[in-house]
């Protein structure tokens, strides 16, 4: 199963069954951990749905851009920022990222999970063109695996054209310009609303722009 992982798409998601199991949950474990150590500035979190990781940064001291295409995201995602006390921290902006130009660079950018209708190499070169001298590159994305490619939000995977191998990120980054401070490929276990649990394979990429 493959998508176009335009707006028609994401707008249904966000609409649809999943929406309250994807705006739930804490702020992801490495953005918690590959950020503790930086000084707070202007980040950006690409794809940032419900605002969980946006709204944990504004937390955090950061300012913060939260872009997502879908406007149900972002609505839940000020609600979000609203109770937390730092909706004066924290810019939504409906927007696809895939054609979408920042009109500042920024000392993070992140992003989790987040796939538009371009791929996803290309998509993560557009975020590393939004990071600012000194600043830092956070991808975490699904982990490719070829024995577990069955379609996204399935027990077996994300489909192959939204997941990633840590290696082929890094080979993108010049070493010219950017030096990695992560690169690993991790998997864990995360329990569900439903109560399940689900295995979950990650892969990031923590780089410094020079």
């Amino acid at each position: 199963m493959t998508h176009a992982f335009d707006k028609d798409y994401w707008d249904a998601v966000w609409r649809g069954d999943r929406a309250l199991a994807m705006a739930a949950g804490e702020p992801h474990p490495h953005l918690v951990a590959e950020t503790r150590d930086l000084e707070p500035g202007a980040a950006l979190e690409a794809g940032c749905g419900a605002g969980v990781e946006a709204v944990w940064l504004a937390g955090a001291g950061w300012r913060v851009t939260g872009a997502d295409i879908a406007a149900d995201a972002l609505a839940r995602a000020a609600e979000r920022a609203a109770a937390a006390g730092v909706a004066d921290r924290v810019r939504w902006v409906e927007a696809d990222l895939s054609v979408w130009e920042p009109e500042e660079r920024f000392d993070l950018v992140t992003t989790h999970y987040a796939h538009p209708a371009t791929p996803q190499l290309h998509f993560y070169d557009r975020l590393a063109s939004w990071v600012a001298p000194g600043g830092t590159l956070l991808l975490v994305g699904h982990l490719h695996d070829e024995g577990h490619q069955h379609g996204h939000g399935e027990e077996g995977g994300p489909p192959a054209e939204a997941s990633v191998r840590a290696a082929d990120v890094v080979a993108r980054l010049d070493p010219a310009r950017w030096e990695v401070v992560t690169a690993t490929e991790s998997r864990r276990t995360v329990t569900v609303p439903d109560g399940r649990e689900v295995a979950v394979h990650d892969a990031v990429v923590r780089a410094r722009r020079r």
